[in-house]
């Protein structure tokens, strides 16, 4: 029996190189083994991100640069988490489920109070609804880095204990399905983040990309001397996107000397492009089209909204609250305004 595995995306930011290595390749490779759901977290981003126009844009960043990577939305569901309100009433059912010292416990609320930031309610509720993205979707696994075990296994308690209390098959427990998703280096050698400015943005032109990828740092060592590959950016993002044997070379080539970082540079940005190239062109054909990007992500959500249906309407019979069906809902609604 296949199993159904669920990502969700925040748009927060443009798509750079180490959202594409780190999280959108490792991702859609599961959809050779599962029934996958991607998600638009939308909501999700408006802990962070206040500027109306720029969720927007952000939005539909997002559902281009997965589609352009290769996202099949005839084989997966690929929809806004705002397009299916049924997330909101699960919401709202979990968090009567958990214990207000486990939020305490989250690592953005507690990021934001080390800060000495004013934490919102939204930021202390975080994990409940993404406890709720998961669980109104029957998802046995969840595709996770370690460091995002914490969530899951409150999503795992959240579930557990409404079980226990109506019925083992009220919601599916998910599984973590760990994912050792490379650390990507940005252009200081630190973690690529947007907020660091040291990204690469994933479809930038590509006279913009080789230059971007000119101002990566490296060492000082002249052409002649010889360089050690391990551990310098240029060379880790090189291991990323090139075959192995064009990695070998390059390692071989720096060990020996009269092979400078630029050479390196220069074979990462052909990688890149060979890699990017013809992702970029659909990307930029479907960005300017947001009609068939709305088209495809309406259609992902009907399908996202039947699932979510049954399972709202299996809880709510569980926990003993009315589960009308819309059709009925309709016919009482046109009853009363008569």
């Amino acid at each position: 029996m296949t199993r159904t595995s669920l990502t969700g995306i925040k748009p927060t930011h443009g798509i750079h190189l180490g959202n594409y290595l780190g999280a959108i390749r490792p991702a859609l490779a599961l959809a050779k083994e599962h029934k996958t759901f991607y998600f638009i977290a939308d909501y999700h981003a408006l802990t962070s991100l206040r500027d109306p126009g720029a969720l927007r844009r952000h939005s539909y960043d997002v559902a281009a640069a997965w589609l352009a990577c290769g996202l099949n939305d005839k084989r997966t569901t690929l929809f806004r988490q705002s397009d299916v309100v049924e997330v909101f009433e699960l919401m709202w059912i979990l968090s009567c489920f958990v214990a207000t010292g486990q939020l305490e416990r989250g690592h953005a609320y507690k990021d934001a109070l080390a800060k000495e930031q004013a934490p919102t309610a939204g930021l202390f509720n975080y994990p409940v609804l993404m406890a709720a993205d998961i669980l109104l979707y029957d998802t046995d696994v969840v595709p996770i880095g370690r460091d995002q075990l914490q969530h899951l296994e409150l999503t795992r308690d959240m579930a557990a204990r409404l079980n226990h209390h109506y019925g083992e098959k009220t919601v599916t427990v998910p599984e973590a399905l760990i994912t050792e998703a490379p650390l990507v280096p940005g252009l200081d050698g630190q973690k690529m983040s947007k907020s660091k400015g040291n990204a690469i943005p994933l479809f930038d032109p590509p006279k913009q990309l080789r230059k971007t990828i000119m101002q990566i740092k490296t060492g000082s060592e002249s052409l002649e001397e010889p360089k050690e590959p391990e551990g310098s950016t240029v060379f880790e993002l090189f291991k990323l996107v090139a075959p192995e044997p064009k990695v070998k070379q390059m390692a071989d080539a720096l060990r020996t000397g009269g092979y400078g970082w630029g050479h390196a540079k220069e074979a990462l940005y052909t990688a890149l492009e060979k890699e990017i190239g013809p992702k970029r062109e659909k990307y930029l054909t479907l960005r300017d089209n947001e009609e068939v990007l709305d088209d495809i992500l309406a259609t992902g959500a009907v399908k996202a909204r039947v699932i979510a249906h049954r399972t709202l309407q299996r809880v709510r019979h569980a926990i003993g609250i009315g589960t009308y069906e819309r059709s009925d809902m309709r016919k009482t609604v046109r009853l009363k305004r008569t």
